[in-house]
């Protein structure tokens, strides 16, 4: 997985269509202010072979299990503890806030063999095409 605490390391995203994508949230979170972690928070994307366990660890929070009752993905009363999910072409984006300062992380989830099953399938359940987010924005 990628971890990318600066706006600097884009250049290490191989998708040209993500590390766009990327580049264009760093900008909307930066707002024109200089980037700073402790503010503006960071991305993560995801590369095949990653576990859901590792990428949990490393956001400090759950993503196939609701936050509040613990219940799983695939369970019949899960809800997703996201802020948004949105699919693009060639990935799916998923952002958590995790403080009232606007802290928080967006992952970037390509749709690509070897990126674990569970999570792309909960993504193409949850997801809102990102033409409908962006209609729904005032």
């Amino acid at each position: 997985m990628l971890i990318l605490n600066d706006p600097t390391l884009v250049h290490r995203i191989s998708d040209p269509a993500i590390r766009s994508l990327v580049q264009q949230r760093f900008f909307e979170v930066c707002a024109g202010e200089p980037y700073d972690y402790d503010i503006h928070g960071y991305m993560v994307v995801v590369e095949p072979g990653d576990s859901i366990a590792a990428l949990e660890q490393e956001i400090g929070f759950p993503i196939l299990h609701n936050l509040f009752d613990d219940t799983c993905y695939g369970e019949p009363d899960f809800s997703p503890s996201f802020e948004a999910l949105e699919e693009h072409a060639g990935c799916y984006e998923l952002v958590y806030i995790f403080n009232d300062e606007g802290f928080g992380a967006g992952i970037f989830i390509p749709k690509q063999p070897g990126v674990d099953g569970d999570l792309l399938a909960m993504c193409a359940e949850y997801a809102v095409s990102a033409q409908a987010a962006a209609l729904a924005q005032p």
